[in-house]
């Protein structure tokens, strides 16, 4: 039985696993950390669970395809149990509030209620929400080895999606939100998303959670991805944790497998990296073997730029729910170069399992992006610590001025930057996401495969932006099935 090699135990790495286990093959992942999951993670403080990731989870949906996959590898099935969320995000402004609420019409009569004369621009909004709501990412197998009934098919399930892109398609969040006449809707629709991000990524974004097919499943993102490893596992595959990758050894055009950084060598017939592409190359193999369009985006800092955050996890000594995520105002900080004017919180209230009864989880972010994450990695050891604790302060006191119900019920439990992402998770420029979809630039959609190694393929977020939990699902999946094509052996998997 052939054998193949995993760099990297995050969603990316473990849906490698599964599929190439159901392909046939031995599998055997090597992570660097203690616990699989990458950045679908979370950690313990004060007896209470932090949650990194799952804001919800496209796919939760269990007629669409990318349920089955999640059903497939062991993340979700039929007894998974969800939030009880009522809506998306909410943003307040100049002393008013309004969501994006799970119910469309809800939200549409309250927009229009504190808008009517934005009544024409929150119709329109609300209909291509509605034509968003069969979107979704290719499961079956890569855009690129699909046959014509493939397109057929995708195309039909999206067939609404043309009218999206055609009114969204080629503006951006800031864009969108200029459209509005009302101080609130104008932030509402630039909140969420980083403004620069096309409009259309809010559309579809938001179509997934008011449609039912972005849940967020209970006990937290560690939790699903424990899941997956134990799935992969029982089906015989072989998982090594604590075990950093130093390089992948190449003979001419083949990959011979892995030198582990203790200087153990391990042998395969197959690598996949499901690794930052960044990572990858220059650090796994050779800078000169990544491709022409990738090594463009990563120059292009200002065409493909990522995502980050400074976030701040607090205990909340009693059970308030606060109302999801909500974005406001505050009083300005400096980060950097960056002035920062607004800022979100986010309850887990939703979760009984995170906190101990009568008590709440609440978590702070403050977006970050390449310019932060160069100013986190100016800082010296002292000194970034010390600024860390700052921030945290400052972003305190800024929560409480909001929710003064706090006072006096609130405790810092963790924080972390850009820096953190990069350091645990090797991940460039701390972003927890692939490249930003921006208006203007091409997409970026890398086959995973490596010129001049023919036995290499890659899995990750980084191939397909924006990246995310979606992308790293089925990229594990692609890059199997790419391994079959080369052998030429049916990609069914």
């Amino acid at each position: 039985m052939e054998k193949i090699i995993i760099v990297g135990g995050g969603i990316a790495g473990l849906t490698t696993g599964v599929y190439a286990l159901k392909a046939g093959f031995e599998a055997e992942i090597y992570e660097k950390n203690p616990v699989p999951g990458g950045e679908c993670m979370g950690w313990n403080r004060k007896g209470y669970h932090i949650d990194n990731c799952i804001h919800w989870l496209t796919g939760t949906d269990p007629k669409s395809e990318l349920w089955e996959a999640w059903n497939t590898i062991g993340a979700l099935d039929e007894h998974t149990e969800y939030a009880d969320i009522d809506r998306f995000y909410s943003s307040r402004a100049e002393g008013r509030e309004v969501s994006l609420w799970c119910d469309l019409k809800k939200t549409e009569d309250e927009l229009i209620k504190e808008s009517p004369e934005d009544e024409a621009e929150i119709r329109k909004f609300i209909q291509h929400v509605e034509y968003a709501k069969n979107c979704s990412v290719p499961v079956s197998k890569p855009l690129d080895m699909m046959g014509l009934g493939d397109y057929l098919k995708l195309g039909k399930s999206m067939a609404d999606m043309p009218k999206v892109m055609k009114e969204y398609g080629k503006i951006s969040c800031a864009e969108l939100g200029k459209r509005f006449r009302s101080p609130v809707l104008q932030k509402l629709m630039c909140d969420y998303l980083p403004p620069q991000y096309t409009a259309y990524s809010l559309i579809v974004s938001y179509a997934t959670v008011a449609f039912g097919n972005g849940d967020i499943p209970l006990k937290g993102s560690l939790a699903m991805s424990l899941r997956i490893a134990e799935h992969f596992k029982k089906m015989g595959g072989v998982l090594h944790t604590n075990c950093p990758v130093k390089k992948i050894l190449i003979e001419g055009k083949k990959a011979l497998g892995i030198e582990l950084e203790d200087g153990t060598v391990e042998k395969s017939d197959f690598v996949i990296s499901s690794v930052d592409t960044d990572f990858l190359f220059g650090k796994l193999v050779d800078r000169n073997y990544m491709p022409k369009p990738l090594a463009k985006a990563y120059e292009n800092r200002n065409g493909y730029p990522v995502t980050s955050g400074f976030q701040v996890a607090y205990a909340i000594d009693s059970d308030f729910s606060g109302k999801g995520t909500v974005f406001f105002d505050c009083e300005p900080l400096t980060l950097g170069t960056n002035r920062i004017t607004r800022m979100s919180v986010k309850s887990y209230a939703y979760d009984k399992s995170f906190a101990p009864e009568g008590k709440t989880v609440l978590q702070a972010n403050l977006v970050q992006g390449d310019v932060d994450y160069e100013y986190w990695k100016s800082l010296g050891e002292e000194e970034y610590r010390q600024k860390k604790e700052e921030l945290a302060e400052a972003l305190t006191e800024r929560i409480v001025k909001e929710f003064p119900e706090l006072e006096g019920k609130i405790e810092l439990l963790d924080c972390w930057t850009p820096l953190t992402y990069n350091r645990y998770c090797n991940a460039y420029h701390g972003s927890y996401m692939g490249f930003m979809t921006t208006v203007g630039n091409k997409q970026l959609q890398y086959k995973g495969v490596v010129k001049g190694i023919k036995n290499l393929f890659i899995a990750g977020q980084w191939i397909m932006n924006p990246g995310g939990l979606p992308v790293a699902l089925v990229s594990g999946k692609f890059a199997v099935q790419r391994l079959l094509y080369s052998q030429g052996k049916s990609m069914e998997i």
